[in-house]
């Protein structure tokens, strides 16, 4: 199992959000591995020492595939059947891990979009069974069953189970062969490819891309789009460089018009008076006008800078209020968030609900307030009658 992740884009947060198709419910692979075997499930008969005991299998698909078809809920639906094709390959029983990632969040993707993106892909960890037929020796007393199966075992072999058999062809429809003249073989990874693919076309999933034929790499769309939006942030960062530059060569030529300001009236007459040229000159009058005007100009950029220091202090301390109480509130409503992710329609069944039981509490308020009126006006109108009845009797 796997607690600690080298995978950045990694969203602990998010990890609940993960499903287990088959769980290993807290026990190592090398826990069910010796249960199998102590069971006669499996037999390691002919292993070797250094031989593989665990095949992962992940299954990976383009992140925008998901996201233009429903994202969470359609990525659930693919990859269930998904694994149901990890369990023809390897035998339900050999299966001891299968879960559909949907923590790793893609960057490119979420930028582009322009909300958060998951890149959603399954990882299965299985057992490489074959079965085996254990032949009767030539030494069995009864003739007719020598070289006969005497019977099968579940053996664990990671090089039979994947073992390719069919032939690379060439545009010819040739054997390919090797330099020894030897016939060269599709690579297994290559056929199981071919496999998922028919698997998941025949189950409904018409327009699920292959990956690339004679391919090695995995997440190849992925990185694809990754690099891709990796160039552009590479681009901006050339823009920026080049704008630092230009602030660079302005502030070289500053600095090369001080050292043509400390050079004015290094010439002197031989009484030790200075010298100034009248081109000099007009330059110094001209700089102290400048520097005349840049001092109320510096004052009055101190005078913002000095407001919008004090503004920003007080966004940023309204910033962190806000924030903490944003924490808050998402902490308070991080199960209905959840519930809202795991069983959008039952939260959404319950919220309707609520408010049909608001709207029918609102309509009973208002059906008492309405009697209430109506029996106060009743009652004020026999008060005035009563009124009217005593005054034409004191008449009488």
């Amino acid at each position: 199992m796997n607690d600690t992740y080298d995978n950045i884009n990694v969203d602990p947060e998010m990890t609940v959000m993960n499903v287990h198709f088959k769980d290993p419910c807290g026990r190592s692979y090398f826990d069910i591995f010796k249960e199998k075997e102590d069971s006669k499930e499996i037999s390691t008969r002919g292993l070797r020492a250094d031989a593989t005991l665990f095949d992962e299998m992940i299954i990976d698909v383009n992140t925008m595939y998901f996201e233009r078809k429903g994202g969470y809920e359609y990525a659930k639906v693919f990859y269930e059947e998904a694994f149901r094709f990890a369990e023809k390959k390897f035998g339900a029983e050999n299966v001891i891990s299968a879960v559909m990632h949907a923590d790793e969040i893609n960057i490119a993707a979420t930028e582009e979009c322009g909300h958060p993106v998951y890149h959603y892909h399954l990882h299965v960890t299985a057992i490489p069974v074959v079965d085996k037929d254990i032949l009767w020796s030539m030494r069995c007393k009864d003739e007719a069953l020598r070289g006969t199966v005497k019977n099968v075992i579940h053996q664990v072999s990671h090089s039979k189970k994947w073992a390719s058999k069919q032939k690379e062809l060439d545009e010819n429809g040739q054997p390919v062969l090797r330099a020894n003249g030897q016939p060269k073989f599709v690579k297994s990874y290559s056929l199981l490819q071919d496999e998922l693919f028919e698997h998941m076309r025949n189950a409904g999933f018409a327009d699920f891309e292959r990956g690339e034929k004679g391919s090695t790499a995995r997440h190849l769309s992925s990185l694809q789009h990754q690099y891709k939006k990796d160039l552009e942030r590479c681009h901006e960062l050339e823009k920026s460089i080049e704008a630092k530059a230009i602030e660079y060569e302005a502030a070289s030529d500053i600095c090369k018009t001080f050292s043509e300001i400390d050079d004015i009236g290094t010439k002197r007459t031989l009484t030790g008076k200075i010298i100034i040229e009248n081109t000099e000159f007009n330059a110094l009058k001209s700089l102290a006008k400048e520097g005349v005007s840049g001092r109320k100009k510096i004052r009055e950029l101190e005078e913002d800078a000095a407001f919008y220091r004090r503004r920003y202090s007080d966004l940023s301390h309204s910033y962190r209020s806000l924030e903490k109480d944003y924490h808050e509130l998402r902490k308070k409503c991080e199960p209905y968030l959840t519930a809202i992710r795991r069983f959008p329609e039952k939260v959404m069944s319950f919220m309707d609900s609520i408010l049909e039981h608001i709207r029918q509490e609102r309509e009973r308020n208002e059906q008492n307030k309405s009697k209430e009126t109506s029996g106060y006006t009743t009652a004020k109108q026999k008060t005035a009658k009563d009124k009217v009845h005593q005054r034409k009797e004191l008449e009488r």
